[in-house]
């Protein structure tokens, strides 16, 4: 690897160290402040992101027993933000769907954890934007070509 190779490397390690940091330490903070596990919350994401799924699939995701993918979806549809419904395919099993609230609960989730990035972007120049705007770009589609493979 040359030198440009290693600052390159170095610094796309140290973006990504704050970015993971502040990332995880904001989504902790609200996860905290409305009362959810991060597994609770995690379910709710997969939904969010996913759509609909069976008890199965999200203990298979998560790594965890069917009884403890139960137990917890459980506690999610007490609070109403999932909806357990009988699979039409399968008697025996359930589906799991969002509810409003739990969209609404995702939704200012992602908003509180990217509060941060708003703050960073006015804190550039408009040089620095027509930077970020010139560079980022190809860093993104790069590592979507990347986690294709």
């Amino acid at each position: 690897m040359n030198d440009n190779s290693q600052a390159t490397t170095q610094l796309i390690r140290e973006w990504m160290e704050l970015f993971t940091t502040r990332s995880m330490h904001d989504s902790w903070r609200y996860v905290k402040a409305v009362n959810l596990s991060m597994p609770q919350f995690s379910i709710l994401m997969r939904l969010y992101y996913h759509g609909q799924c069976g008890i199965a699939d999200m203990s298979e995701r998560m790594e965890i027993t069917a009884a403890g993918a139960s137990q917890l979806v459980e506690r999610l549809v007490q609070s109403g933000l999932v909806r357990r419904a009988e699979d039409p395919h399968d008697r025996r099993a359930r589906q799991l769907t969002l509810t409003e609230s739990g969209r609404e609960v995702i939704e200012r989730g992602i908003d509180e954890r990217y509060k941060w990035v708003k703050r960073l972007v006015s804190t550039l120049s408009e040089e620095q934007r027509a930077e970020v705007l010139r560079v980022l770009p190809m860093l993104v589609e790069t590592a979507r070509g990347l986690q294709e493979k």
